[in-house]
């Protein structure tokens, strides 16, 4: 089972929930307001080498696979 974050668009209160299915109406615990959205969740996984986010770019010394450990505009280094 998943879970999402989402944000209350009636009072800001950004809260983590488990869903079963992806249409789910989801209610803010703060407020009950069915007037809520998802966000997307940064991710990060650990590899050997670096940290790699979801966007593929590398906080290790040698930079993303695309600069070999320059300035570019892929990973931003």
């Amino acid at each position: 089972m998943p879970i999402y974050e989402y944000v209350c668009m009636e009072c800001d209160n950004h809260f983590e929930e488990i869903v079963l299915k992806q249409d789910e109406t989801v209610s803010c615990p703060n407020c009950n307001s069915e007037n809520t959205k998802r966000l997307m969740s940064a991710c990060r996984a650990k590899i050997a080498g670096g940290d790699i986010s979801i966007n593929g770019s590398s906080s290790s010394s040698s930079g993303c696979a695309g600069c070999s450990g320059g300035n570019c505009s892929t990973c931003g280094r």
